[in-house]
Order: C-alpha cells, then sequence, then structure tokens
C-alpha cells in the first residue's frame, strides 16, 4: 500500500524506470559495507552501488575498494573527511546524474533499510518522482528501537507537518528513491542542511516543484553492529532550520494574505 502525495502541478506521464544507483554512505561501517553490499546486489541485481566514504580512519575506504575490485557494479568515491549525510549524498547524486543514472537510492550502510524492500520502492516509483520508505504510515515499523527513539521521531515529523504544512507522514526517513528528473529541479546546489534536516529539505524542495511524492510502508531494523551517527548537532540543526523554514513560509502567506485584502474592492452602505 502506498499513500501519494501531489503538489498543485503534477509532471504527467513518468518514464520507466532505467539505470538504478545505490547511494551508500559510509563513516567507520568496515563490518557493515559488505554485508549491505551483498545483500543489495541480490535484492537488486541489476542495480549499481557507489559508496560514499568520509575518509573513514577504521578502513572503510580500503574494504569499499576491494569490494569493488571484485564487482564492475560497485563503485567507491572517496571524500576528503567528515563533512556530513547532506554532502555525502549531494556528492553522490552529482556523480550519478553526471554518470546517466535514471534512479538514485539513499541507503543506510547499516543494515536499517533492508535491501530486501527496494524492490517495492523501485515499483512505486512508475507513478512518482520521489518515493519515500516511511516508518510512520500504516503498514510501517521500527524494530529495536526505545521509546524515547520514536517519540523522537515521531515528534520530529509532527513539528515537520506543522509547521511546513506537508502532508507526509516520515519527511526524516532517509531510505528512499529520486528520479534523476526531480533532482534536476531541486536546485540541489543551494542546499546547506545536513542530518535528518537533509531530508527534510529535500521532500519539502521537491513538494514545492510540484513533483509527486509517494510514501511505501518499510520496516525499519535498528543497527546491530556500531554506533548511531545520531547526535545532539544533528537534532538541533534539523529543529533551527524547521523552525525558521516554517516562520518564512507563515510570513510569506501573511505577506500574500495581505496583499489579496488590499486588491479587494470596498463596498459601503450608503444610508439615506
Amino acid at each position: 500500500m502506498t499513500d501519494t502525495t501531489k503538489a498543485p502541478a503534477d509532471t504527467g506521464p513518468r518514464p520507466a524506470v532505467g539505470r538504478v544507483l545505490v547511494l551508500v554512505p559510509t563513516y567507520n561501517e568496515r563490518e557493515n559495507l559488505p554485508r549491505i553490499v551483498d545483500r543489495v546486489r541480490r535484492a537488486v541485481p541489476a542495480a549499481d552501488l557507489l559508496v560514499l566514504d568520509d575518509n573513514s580512519p577504521d578502513g572503510t575506504g580500503e574494504v569499499a575498494d576491494k569490494l569493488a575490485a571484485s564487482d564492475d557494479q560497485v563503485n567507491v568515491l572517496h571524500r576528503a573527511a567528515k563533512e556530513g549525510l547532506g554532502a555525502a549524498y549531494l556528492a553522490g547524486f552529482r556523480w550519478g546524474l553526471e554518470n546517466g543514472y535514471d534512479a538514485l537510492v539513499e541507503m543506510d550502510a547499516d543494515g536499517s533499510h533492508q535491501p530486501e524492500q527496494l524492490p517495492a520502492l523501485l515499483t512505486a516509483l512508475a507513478d512518482a518522482d520521489v518515493v519515500l520508505g516511511s516508518r510512520w504510515v500504516p503498514g510501517g515499523s521500527v524494530v529495536n528501537w526505545p521509546l524515547q527513539r520514536e517519540l523522537l521521531s515521531r515528534g520530529a515529523n509532527l513539528y515537520t507537518r506543522l509547521l511546513l504544512g506537508m502532508p507526509v507522514g516520515d519527511a526524516t526517513g532517509g531510505y528512499r528513491v529520486y528520479r534523476a528528473s526531480a533532482l534536476r529541479l531541486m536546485d540541489l546546489h543551494q542546499v546547506a542542511s545536513q542530518g535528518y534536516c537533509f531530508q527534510v529539505d529535500l521532500v519539502w524542495r521537491a513538494l514545492s516543484r510540484g513533483l509527486t511524492v509517494t510514501e511505501v510502508p518499510i520496516e525499519f531494523v535498528e543497527r546491530e553492529i556500531g554506533q548511531s551517527k545520531m547526535s545532539r548537532d544533528i537534532v538541533q540543526e534539523s529543529l533551527l532550520r524547521v523552525t525558521a523554514w516554517g516562520l518564512r513560509r507563515r510570513t510569506t502567506q501573511l505577506v500574500a494574505l495581505g496583499r489579496r485584502v488590499k486588491r479587494e474592492p470596498r463596498w459601503h452602505r450608503l444610508d439615506r
């Protein structure tokens, strides 16, 4: 079951999904990377992978190079330093667009995004420009999350919906697919957000440009190996940016309303 959200305009019929590139950002994921690559290759054999390693001190980059050396469908983009999730994905988008891919997938390296669910996301792309793997729509779920983490995620998504007016159940999730044509319309060079705020930013851009966003329920599984990249700084950035965007949106609405009121004719009742 999917939930489709459209902005006021629609892009019409969409071409069949062609070449698919799965983007896997890594930082200290040497144990998880071989597992996720193997699972992706089994789940979607025709798809290529691009590992985006931020100069991991644990040697993840070297592991990625070995995987690429033994499989022509695995590629590696080495980045100089840890610059955040958003910067890694933007680099991956540029690489994918330059190399002619038609659909680009965001996927974590830790196994929380199950590759076995990717075929369902790709199928939903037939009627959409962006497909979100959603934890917070009917049929979606999380596994092995503490209550505090679930409340934080649900609260963040509720706050985002209220401030930005986006009818999306899971705007902060990181398992998603973009058509290349959609990314080209989203002014990626202007994106400065990182972390989970990056995910909100891109959904908002997609909807504001009249693109169709579809949510597909997924089961999100908490990582078993390594440490989560969630931090107080990531949460704070998301809160501040979403609040600023929401206030700007509200100000724009009020200004537009004021202009309409000024243009409306004023009728006066004349007493005799």
